[in-house]
């Protein structure tokens, strides 16, 4: 029998807390979402136009604005204690948007639609503002360093807060007497660590991006990848191609290692990062002929360039670092940003989902989690890339403490440990939402065909359709469902109009106040 790959003191932490008498002591945590969606014409290709006015400024709205690119709209939600309070507010916004974008789609996978190589991905806008150039000049960069395709990728992103009452109980369990901040931001980095350790279950799971449009890939012949016919390439067993090599773990954001072993480490290092400087980024320059290229020529640009299957977050202050809002006050939430957007939920993304994330971060945070060597780490992430490429094939086996692990007897670990978190948040719930969550995700570890990736493939073959075609066709489908569902809340429709004129103002004050050369703004950003 193979080591358990999850420490022993998970059941004792576990019936501490069980034992704790604070019934709740899960319930209410804090969940948002923030969703990623391609507008597209109703062709399929990528929309050239500018975002639209009717949805505000991208620059000041809370709830809507764009990405990488101007056609990539994010839709950010506000934080709720329960998960279908979120997706309808995440349906409203959505009803809000197909209200104002015409005749264009909102793409319903993560893998983009049919493109035209880098040229044909415009970058977002932001105005002229100081702020608003750095938005555009940072993309600028992302776009030379990485290619502008890989930015046309979408993802799914799970914002959660614990509750309050479960740091006394928690830290009583641990045998902790003080249980401020210092005490929430360590257990948030065993969560990192946890998550880095178990988290490639994610994407066997929920990855739903097994294919792409051979655009993608155009002009690249180290892909990997195989004919599925009709214009469609993929990968017989991957999960989620958006989160294996050919995505965000791409070689260039590979050989980064930035510590998850404590706050202090990991701020270091992201801060390394963003100040030694690149020579494959100086070669391409920062400021040339007047026009800027990049923010800068060192490994990161800023904090966000490294693309990380989960981080650790604080709400900042107005033009604050991310790094300085860590520093300040801790780690406040974390951000898990594995979810590819599904075709199969008009959303994007489910109750069902969300609930197995909340329960799976937990347990990442209740199970002790040793500090991680560089070697480790790089075992680790080598878990995930496999996971996403080759989830689905079978005898797949992982790499743990340099021994193979089975991915189905490891998962199988994964899955009985949570039971126990899960029955925490079913408390006074006679529905009992987590355990059937949970009760889902074991028949898919029992038949690989019940994941959304098999299902998409399978989609495809059963109806003859190419990945453009399947994706195009649910896109259309998701439309024509928000824009016939119920009438909208009117007076939440009220609301984001009221938000999209006000964020119009915030941009225009912005702009009209004075503004000090673009490179002293940036000098005083990054001045530690």
């Amino acid at each position: 029998m193979p080591p358990l790959r999850i420490d022993r003191r998970y059941e004792r932490h576990l019936a501490g807390l069980i034992n704790s008498g604070e019934r709740g002591v899960l319930l209410g945590g804090l969940k948002g979402v923030e969703k990623e969606s391609l507008r597209v014409t109703p062709d399929g290709r990528i929309s050239q136009s500018v975002h639209p006015s009717a949805l505000g400024s991208p620059l000041t709205h809370p709830h809507v604005t764009t990405d990488y690119s101007e056609a990539l709209i994010e839709l950010v939600t506000p934080t709720f204690t329960t998960t279908w309070e979120l997706l309808q507010y995440l349906t409203d916004l959505h009803q809000f948007v197909y209200r104002h974008v015409g005749d264009e789609l909102l793409w319903g996978t993560s893998m983009p639609c049919r493109l035209n190589g880098d040229a044909s991905i415009p970058i977002a806008r932001f105005g002229t503002s100081n702020i608003g150039r750095m938005k555009s000049v940072y993309r600028e960069g992302l776009g030379l360093r990485y290619g502008r395709i890989m930015q046309a990728i979408s993802g799914v992103h799970f914002n959660y807060s614990f509750p309050s009452q479960f740091w006394d109980v928690f830290g009583a369990v641990l045998g902790r007497h003080d249980v401020g901040q210092n005490f929430r931001s360590e257990t948030y980095f065993g969560l990192l660590r946890n998550y880095r350790r178990h988290g490639w279950i994610v994407h066997y799971l929920f990855g739903v991006s097994p294919a792409v449009c051979r655009s993608f890939v155009a002009g690249h012949d180290d892909h990997g990848l195989e004919e599925f016919g009709q214009g469609t390439l993929y990968a017989p067993y991957a999960t989620s191609l958006r989160m294996s090599d050919l995505g965000y773990r791409n070689k260039s954001q590979s050989e980064l290692s930035i510590s998850v072993n404590s706050l202090n480490e990991y701020v270091r290092d992201l801060s390394v990062a963003i100040s030694t400087p690149s020579p494959d980024y100086q070669r391409l320059g920062v400021e040339v002929d007047g026009q800027w290229r990049q923010l800068n020529a060192n490994r990161l640009q800023i904090e966000n360039e490294y693309y990380a299957f989960i981080r650790p977050k604080r709400v900042a202050r107005s033009g604050e670092r991310p790094n300085k809002a860590l520093k300040r006050a801790g780690v406040e939430y974390v951000e898990m940003r594995s979810l590819d957007v599904s075709a199969l939920d008009p959303v994007g993304v489910n109750q069902n989902k969300l609930r197995f994330l909340e329960a799976f971060a937990a347990f990442c945070a209740v199970a002790p989690s040793a500090p991680l060597t560089l070697d480790a780490q790089l075992e680790l992430d080598r878990n995930h890339v496999t996971v996403a490429r080759r989830g689905r094939e079978p005898g797949l086996t992982l790499s743990c403490d340099g021994r193979p692990a089975d991915l189905r007897v490891w998962a199988g670990e994964i899955l009985e440990a949570m039971q126990a978190t899960c029955e925490l948040l079913d408390q006074g719930d006679p529905a009992k939402p987590y355990s059937a969550a949970l009760a889902i995700q074991v028949q898919k570890l029992a038949d690989p065909a019940a994941t959304p990736s098999a299902r998409l493939l399978k989609e495809m073959r059963d109806t003859g359709e190419s990945f453009f075609d399947l994706a195009f066709r649910m896109s259309a489908t998701y439309k024509s469902y928000f824009t016939d569902l119920h009438a909208p809340d009117e007076a939440k429709i009220a609301e984001f109009s009221a938000e999209a004129e006000e964020s119009l103002e915030a941009q225009e004050r912005l702009e009209a106040a004075p503004q000090k050369p673009f490179r002293d703004y940036l000098g005083d950003y990054f001045r530690d």
